[in-house]
């Protein structure tokens, strides 16, 4: 089974224009809210028409504006859980899980049909309730079993842990896991969060603005992001713009400072990036060595978070601020290093010490795009 999508379409101050094709896998659609990913999978879904452009899934055109082709939404087979489930309110749950069954199915076959994925979600005791009666953990299992019952040709999921605490989410994850193994096909997940999307997606489409900046193996994606959306989206915290100013080198005015990059600067950089937990506190200069000063440090239950800026900035960058002055420009200009809590007799920074902090050249990642 097969996805292909090759769409666009503009708003006022918006425009969609992605490209990318799926095969039996899951896989995610990975942005900041207001990217497009949600709105890709509705074009799927034939619930958004796209101003131009192509989708095929499974061998069958859902859309070709050339073409003249568009299907109507009950025409495409697809099944699309939002974050809200979307129950009918008024149908029992057996009722909600038929409702997606094609309505000639003989009806010993679709009632064969429900049992079974009742069963397979463990609903079965709630059957004759309605979406009202239910926790939000049963409702979600049976919008998945509604989604199978229908025995689409792809299923899509609009970020669906939105709305879950964290130890119910946790209990609900297992319930997805039994929704893809179900079922053999092209999957979409939308997600912003990369913790999430690497547990359950093959394949990651990392989308800004509208646009897919790259698609890579979940792994590669953390280990190896090749755009700046892709960095950042990959949790790394220190994500930062250069330019280029030799072979070896790009400056970066968000710090003010030069830094060395391992194998040459591409011509095209954009880009570096280095995650928090990588930095390293060393005790004489070398390369990518800089004097820094902790401006503020927050602890969680195993680390510190402290955020550094650099004391020996260029004279062209632009002056420091404080935060008192604007939180969101002191951010921008601070570096994230992130310190174990759990190691003994080590002294943790405090706010104020000036320090040497090495970016180590086999930890910095380069992008250009």
């Amino acid at each position: 089974m097969t996805l292909e999508v090759d769409i666009r379409k503009k708003f006022k101050d918006f425009t969609l224009d992605v490209q990318f094709a799926a095969g039996d896998e899951v896989l995610g659609l990975l942005g900041a809210s207001g990217c497009g990913k949600s709105l890709t999978m509705r074009c799927v879904a034939g619930i958004e028409t796209p101003d131009e452009g192509r989708i095929v899934v499974n061998g069958e055109v859902f859309f070709d504006s050339a073409a003249g082709i568009n299907l109507k939404p009950q025409q495409r087979k697809t099944a699309l859980l939002f974050q809200n489930y979307m129950l009918f309110p008024n149908l029992t749950v057996e009722q909600n899980v038929a409702a997606g069954i094609p309505k000639d199915t003989p009806k010993a076959e679709r009632d064969a049909i429900v049992l079974s994925e009742l069963k397979r979600f463990d609903v079965v005791a709630f059957a004759k309730r309605y979406p009202a009666q239910l926790s939000g953990g049963q409702q979600q299992r049976v919008a998945l079993a509604r989604m199978l019952a229908a025995r689409p040709g792809i299923l899509m999921l609009d970020e669906p842990f939105s709305a879950l605490d964290a130890h119910l989410k946790g209990v609900l994850e297992q319930n997805l896991a039994s929704l893809f193994d179900a079922f053999d096909g092209t999957i979409l997940y939308v997600s912003h969060d990369i913790d999430e999307a690497v547990r359950f997606c093959d394949r990651i489409a990392v989308v800004e603005k509208g646009h897919v900046m790259e698609i890579d193996e979940n792994r590669e994606l953390v280990d190896n992001p090749k755009s700046m959306a892709g960095l950042k989206l990959s949790g790394c915290k220190n994500a930062v713009e250069v330019e280029r100013l030799n072979d070896t080198h790009v400056y970066c005015p968000q710090w003010g400072v030069k830094i060395a990059v391992p194998g040459g600067v591409p011509d095209d950089v954009r880009g570096i990036g280095i995650r928090a937990f990588n930095l390293r506190q060393v005790e004489t200069p070398g390369c990518n060595v800089y004097r820094v000063r902790v401006d503020r440090v927050s602890d969680s239950r195993f680390e510190r978070m402290c955020m550094l800026s650099f004391v020996d900035r260029d004279e062209n960058a632009e002056p420091l601020v404080s935060a008192v002055d604007q939180e969101v420009h002191f951010l921008h200009q601070r570096m994230y290093w992130r310190v174990s809590m759990r190691e003994p007799g080590v002294a943790l920074p405090e706010v104020g010490d000036e320090l040497l902090i090495e970016l180590p050249e086999d930890k910095l990642y380069v992008v250009c795009k």
